[in-house]
């Protein structure tokens, strides 16, 4: 059973131990640093482990982005040993459900870095759609609710 949690004293070593693959480095932000912003933008960052049953997964951090006044899944990372079993697919829709009850919104957005083709399909197959806009060499994407 696929759930989230806050990242908490109880279990940030477990999330900063989750490690991706080297071909996905330029893709995806280490714990350490999501973490470190989450910290920065602590008013407007929402970090979370993903448990499968008891054990950490991964790490996905929803967030507010003020400049434009919208809710954004700003992380996602499945640990390397765990990609491939649908828990990236169900934590994304747990923080879809956590920005519309929490915040009942109408729409999410997202970016991706041209070439990430996994992480594309995966945004595309939860309903999420290229919005034109190009910036911060990401494509933005955006779910409507």
């Amino acid at each position: 059973m696929v759930h989230l949690q806050p990242v908490t004293k109880e279990n940030l070593d477990e999330v900063l131990s989750l490690k991706i693959y080297d071909s996905q480095a330029g893709f995806v932000s280490s714990t350490a640093e999501s973490l470190a912003e989450a910290y920065v933008y602590r008013e407007a960052a929402f970090p979370f482990a993903v448990y499968s049953d008891q054990e950490v997964v991964g790490f996905i951090m929803m967030g507010y982005y003020e400049a434009k006044n919208y809710y954004t899944l700003w992380k996602l990372l499945i640990s390397r040993e765990h990609q491939h079993r649908g828990y990236g697919k169900e934590a994304l829709r747990l923080g879809i459900a956590f920005l519309k009850e929490r915040f009942h919104v109408n729409e999410v957005y997202t970016g991706v870095i041209p070439g990430n083709v996994v992480a594309k399909r995966l945004y595309e197959s939860m309903g999420f759609r290229e919005t034109g806009l190009f910036e911060n060499n990401m494509l933005e994407m955006r779910l409507s609710c």
